[in-house]
């Protein structure tokens, strides 16, 4: 169990669905919040809404000196949550490469233009801590994914190399890779999305794992056991049971 009292986090991602839920399991712990989105009127209803210490800083992710401007704003910080994403199905033969290109801006290259606005400060302090929204998709090829799979499939990858290259350090890297989340993004879906969760029961879920010392957490549990398992499975038997019919 962690101590939250006081700590600095930085929410990139926070205005809407899990991002906000998790500003709110992290103000209710003592927690002082610093949350970031494009929305600034969402911002602001957020930051009334939290019970303890907070502010907003408008950012696009999409613009690296935009996300530097707002890292040096935020200040000194104890950690990064990084839970900005965008998503629309997408198959191969309807590829849109507006939405392809903004889902690979925002879900992957978000991350790392925040990661490497705050790093180096917290490797000269050598204290830090980083936590990254990967995604059960990201796992393993799907239909109807293109953009999205790739994009948190890059993310995973990225907290991977990270950990790699800090797990001897005093810098805690974690990721998170959730299954469905009730949210304006999954609402674009018109198929039945398995064991999908409130955005509060995945915050609870990214919250424990961020109050341990583990890596990584996929979740729901059951569910994601189909994702890991069909890392392990041949390519004529996965591409049978989960490709397009």
């Amino acid at each position: 169990m962690k101590e939250w009292q006081g700590k600095r986090y930085w929410l990139v991602g926070a205005s809407e669905g899990l991002g906000r839920a998790v500003a709110h399991r992290l103000s209710r712990v003592g927690a002082e919040v610093i949350v970031s989105a494009r929305s600034e009127d969402r911002l602001k209803e957020l930051v009334a809404e939290l019970p303890g210490k907070a502010s907003y800083i408008k950012v696009d992710v999409t613009d690296r000196a935009a996300v530097e401007a707002a890292a040096k704003e935020a200040g000194e910080l104890d950690g990064v949550v990084y839970l900005a994403g965008v998503y629309w199905p997408m198959k191969a033969s309807a590829w849109d490469n507006e939405k392809a290109d903004l889902m690979g801006e925002i879900n992957y290259l978000g991350a790392s233009r925040v990661v490497g606005a705050v790093i180096g400060d917290m490797i000269k302090r050598d204290r830090g801590h980083i936590v990254l929204t990967g995604s059960l998709s990201g796992f393993r090829g799907l239909p109807g994914a293109i953009g999205y799979s790739a994009s948190k499939a890059g993310v995973m990858a990225l907290a991977e190399s990270m950990q790699a290259d800090l797990h001897r350090s005093n810098i805690q890297v974690q990721v998170i890779n959730p299954g469905f989340i009730k949210t304006r993004l999954t609402e674009k879906n018109d198929f039945t999305m398995p064991f999908i969760m409130s955005p509060d029961d995945a915050a609870r879920e990214v919250f424990e794992h961020m109050n341990g010392d583990s890596f990584k957490k996929s979740f729901p549990m059951i569910f994601s056991w189909v994702f890991r398992l069909s890392q392990f499975m041949p390519d004529w038997l996965y591409y049978r049971l989960f490709g397009a019919r």
